[in-house]
């Protein structure tokens, strides 16, 4: 299950510390880029309503869930309440790192979407600065106490989930420092880790869709079309072409 008092602190941390509001806002972004272009009837956010990471989205109706009493449904993200293969779009923000059950919340997320439904979820790198970090907190406090998922593991999680991964983004290079002016100074690292060190950046964002076993699109075979057939009537050396239509009215006379 999902710990309650966790996400509650983790939600405040994000809005109450700098280090925190400098994340906030790289994910916002990411959340904006990558659901501005998915299609469909229903999106559900699973987590952190206190921010609306849909907002960039046209889907007409969204939803927001979790174990926040804010959220339109209270639930346990370990066991959704919702039909199977009746969402189109489902984001979860960090939703991964502080359940005790991260597999079987991603399988929650497999089973609620429609075929060739999207996923978009972000999580901590455990293979960087921030993974370090843990070590010097020892876990005891947001966001350090989560499970900092891999995306190594987590993408061989999709791939037996049929869930595949079509957009990868990483964020948060600099080291997490907590005061704003170090966090400034560091703001270099941003640019450069992109090209230097991707994989190494604190946080990671991941787009999947869910693709059906057996399932295959039919796509129409376009044919160009033939010329209409003429018949050639013959006088003398001349040949002139008359449509069938004439034929059959001289047949008759």
């Amino acid at each position: 299950m999902m710990y309650p008092e966790t996400m509650e602190e983790f939600a405040d941390w994000l809005a109450s510390s700098a280090l925190g509001h400098d994340l906030l806002c790289r994910e916002q972004a990411f959340f904006d880029h990558a659901v501005a272009d998915i299609f469909g009837f229903r999106a559900v956010q699973l987590g952190l309503v206190d921010y609306d990471f849909l907002a960039c989205n046209r889907i007409p109706w969204h939803g927001y869930a979790g174990m926040d009493g804010q959220a339109d449904v209270v639930c346990d993200p370990a066991y959704l309440p919702f039909d199977s293969k009746s969402l189109d779009l489902l984001l979860m923000p960090h939703a991964l790192d502080f359940t005790s059950e991260p597999h079987q919340v991603l399988r929650e997320a497999e089973r609620v979407l429609l075929p060739e439904g999207r996923l978009v979820l972000t999580g901590f790198n455990p293979f960087s600065l921030w993974g370090a970090s843990r070590l010097l907190y020892r876990r005891r406090r947001v966001p350090w106490c989560g499970n900092f998922v891999g995306t190594s593991r987590l993408k061989d999680w999709m791939t037996l989930l049929q869930l595949e991964t079509t957009a990868t983004r990483f964020m948060a290079y600099s080291p997490p420092f907590a005061r704003a002016d170090w966090l400034a100074r560091c703001r270099f690292m941003e640019q450069a880790g992109e090209y230097c060190w991707p994989q190494l950046a604190g946080v990671y964002g991941v787009v999947a869709v869910k693709r059906q076993r057996g399932m295959r699109l039919i796509m129409p075979r376009w044919q160009r079309a033939k010329p209409a057939r003429s018949l050639a009537v013959a006088s003398g050396n001349e040949r002139q072409p008359i449509n069938r239509t004439q034929a059959n009215e001289t047949s008759h006379e």
